[in-house]
């Protein structure tokens, strides 16, 4: 059997970022990946945004991760050359019933320690000169980032540290309850091998919920049930008028239909939000109904009355890891460490959804104070 220091299942953003920084702190850690390529899941079938942190409750491991998570990302990419822009994204109301969101909003990124500014109508259209609103929020720390090379990034440094990822390595599950470390059973190309680690930090995305269900010693009270929603995007055939992202004014948990922008300045819209029925962390498949465009076109419309019929295209999707369900208030970031279910050396990351990408970092930080 063999025997490391620690073991990271998931090689998604917020397990490479872990395994990184468990590497760094100087143990032998391995990130084990059941598909071939690093970031398959939720971390590459998302908008690629960096967020400010305005939208999470003063003192949540969301609003504090996120805000740490954006300072960090911003470092390690301007470090390492990784493709990003600090481009800016304007929050806005249509009509004035929407302005108390604003307001409130806004106080809670003071709260953070988010800059954002009250636009009036008319600094926002002048900046954004086809942009409709009554009042915007500028929130100038937003930003776009390659996500595929910043998860290579964070690979380079994980082995630069002396650690590694090992592809095509699932995990069947495993005995939390020896005294000198979690055992694992890792099936690589049809061979199930037995892997002991004293510290194994399960970052498996979609998955998460159903690999801890399959560890043994864990009490099953310490397992959410998990929950999966289907956020499909659209395209736009042509330039799009816009230079920053646009957002509408949030709606209890959801953030809305949006216009974000990839390093080419070409526009996409989404994600909407479509409840899954079960469990089961994959759906039958990430097609895009081209029929949902027609909602897509009446939320677009309410900022951008100009978008021209027919610009939209399917474009692609993603699931989102949740752990409540429909008309349930979203929780925070689920981190449960050996203080929470009594298990040494095991931690377990639920419902690591937006802004988990921003905040991967952070989490990896936060994770080893737990483990060290």
């Amino acid at each position: 059997m063999e025997r490391i220091d620690a073991l990271v299942i998931g090689a998604g953003v917020v397990g490479l970022a872990v395994g990184r920084e468990l590497a760094r702190a100087g143990l032998e850690t391995v990130v084990v990946e059941a598909a071939n390529g690093i970031g398959q899941g939720v971390s590459s079938r998302n908008s690629e945004v960096i967020h400010a942190g305005l939208y999470y409750a003063p003192g949540s491991l969301k609003a504090r991760l996120c805000v740490r998570g954006k300072a960090l990302l911003y470092e390690l990419c301007a470090l390492q050359g990784v493709p990003h822009a600090a481009c800016g994204k304007l929050v806005v109301a249509t009509d004035e019933a929407q302005h108390a969101a604003l307001q409130g909003l806004r106080e809670r990124a003071r709260a953070n320690g988010v800059p954002a500014e009250w636009w009036s109508a008319g600094q926002a259209r002048q900046a954004e000169p086809a942009l409709c609103c009554t009042a915007a929020l500028w929130s100038p720390s937003t930003g776009i980032v390659d996500s595929h090379g910043l998860m290579v990034a964070l690979q380079g440094d994980l082995e630069r540290a002396g650690g590694c990822v090992a592809l095509g390595s699932r995990v069947l599950g495993g005995d939390a309850r020896p005294a000198d470390g979690i055992v694992l059973s890792v099936d690589a190309d049809g061979r199930t091998t037995e892997i002991q680690a004293r510290r194994v930090v399960n970052a498996a995305g979609l998955s998460a919920c159903g690999v801890a269900s399959r560890m043994a010693g864990l009490p099953p009270q310490h397992v959410p049930k998990a929950r999966m929603a289907k956020g499909s995007y659209f395209t736009l055939a042509g330039r799009a008028p816009f230079q920053r992202l646009i957002y509408p004014a949030p709606v209890d948990a959801w953030l809305g239909v949006h216009l974000t922008l990839d390093l080419g300045g070409q526009a996409r819209f989404g994600p909407d939000l479509e409840w899954l029925p079960g469990d089961e962390p994959e759906p039958s498949d990430y097609d895009v109904d081209p029929a949902r465009a027609a909602g897509f076109e009446a939320a677009i419309r309410r900022y951008w009355p100009g978008l021209p019929d027919g610009a939209l295209q399917p474009g692609y999707s993603g699931i989102r890891p949740k752990i409540h369900g429909p008309g349930e208030p979203a929780p925070d970031f689920r981190i449960d460490g050996p203080a929470s279910h009594g298990v040494p050396g095991l931690v377990n990351l639920y419902g690591i959804e937006s802004p988990g990408l921003t905040s991967a970092m952070a989490v990896g930080e936060f994770v080893r104070t737990l483990l060290t």
